[in-house]
């Protein structure tokens, strides 16, 4: 039984804005993006409201359940409605004004994904550019727990790898060529850790 608000324990990042010094890439970090107030409703409205399904992908050949749920949302198509795809709530278009403001750019899709506790995580893998289009600029939000956010080049192995602390209302943007050349991941934790709500918007287009 939780006697108290999760969000009480949640870090908020300090090192304002980080611009990486890395290779084959544009990486740039904004620590308290959103505050500890903005932060802690948006956490609460979208780890209750959000529609949470899991999902499966294939691996080694078979067939898995992903470790966290996703949640999708994209604009309707001018001839109709997108596939699958929910309406936009009023928190979803508020944070995505804000990272397009930010980022002087208009995004069509947002990625919503809940790790709901150590055992969640996401494999080393860059984002699928079919219908992004290559080198997609990713905008990244994260409300609720830190988890640690690894980058590994594809190709340089004299290149160290690279630990970046995504804390509660912090704000992530890979651009460039990110994408093609460098591969992340969230590893899992045997650390006892609260939910983390993670929002990768992108610019997708339509097939065909």
């Amino acid at each position: 039984m939780t006697l108290f608000n999760d969000t009480e324990l949640f870090t908020v990042g300090s090192e304002g804005k980080k611009i990486f010094d890395l290779p084959d890439s544009e990486l740039i970090l904004i620590d308290n993006f959103f505050n500890k107030e903005e932060s802690d409703h948006y956490y609460e409205m979208l780890l209750h409201q959000t529609k949470w399904q899991e999902y499966e992908m294939e691996m080694f050949n078979k067939t898995v359940t992903a470790p966290r749920m996703i949640a999708w949302y994209q604009d309707k198509e001018s001839n109709g409605t997108s596939e699958n795809s929910p309406p936009w709530t009023p928190e979803l278009l508020a944070i995505r004004k804000r990272v397009e403001n930010e980022v002087a750019v208009d995004f069509n899709a947002v990625l919503l994904n809940l790790y709901r506790n150590g055992k969640d995580g996401v494999a080393w893998h860059s984002d699928k550019e079919h219908n992004t289009g290559q080198n997609p600029i990713i905008a990244s939000v994260t409300f609720g727990e830190t988890r640690m956010f690894r980058l590994r080049h594809k190709c340089r192995k004299d290149i160290p790898l690279v630990e970046i602390p995504l804390h509660h209302g912090s704000f992530l943007l890979m651009a460039g060529t990110t994408n093609s050349f460098w591969q992340h991941q969230v590893p899992k934790t045997a650390r006892d850790v609260l939910p983390r709500i993670n929002l990768t918007f992108r610019r997708v287009y339509r097939k065909g």
